[in-house]
């Protein structure tokens, strides 16, 4: 799958791209650093209305506005304002990375990303597998 890297890991810069033509419109900040480069997988549609969000786990440095060719490895279920807004992990292709590692780096980042909104609610799920995430991604569109 082809992910649109949208936000660089170690920054609270977070851009919106539009999903279909891949151009920039806004960035806003937020209230934690992204731990990981964090996107869409280009041609997805999720129960949300958007691309699928995704994780790339890496130490490679992404920048905003990169499509990097990834391998979905697991799924993060989460609930967003009530609505499922799950995100998928990817690596790069080729790469390999345990899910699991991330985890604890994935779930601080959830909790505390959007403190600066009131009201917002994020509830955090379970990991599932790369199964789980290939499954998503088909529902989502994803051939």
């Amino acid at each position: 799958m082809r992910v649109m890297i949208e936000n660089e890991a170690g920054s609270r810069r977070k851009n919106t791209y539009d999903e279909e033509t891949l151009t920039w419109l806004k960035v806003e900040e937020v209230s934690a650093a992204y731990p990981f480069p964090y996107g869409f997988a280009i041609g997805t549609k999720s129960e949300d209305g958007d691309a699928a969000d995704c994780f790339v786990l890496t130490a490679r440095k992404l920048a905003a506005g990169t499509i990097v060719e990834c391998e979905p490895i697991g799924l993060l279920e989460q609930i967003e304002d009530g609505e499922i807004d799950h995100k998928v992990l990817a690596v790069p292709a080729g790469d390999t990375f345990d899910p699991h590692e991330a985890e604890p780096k994935l779930r601080d980042f959830v909790s505390r990303v959007f403190a600066h909104v009131p009201g917002k609610q994020m509830k955090i799920g379970r990991l599932l597998d790369r199964t789980a995430a290939e499954a998503y991604l088909r529902a989502c569109g994803f051939a």
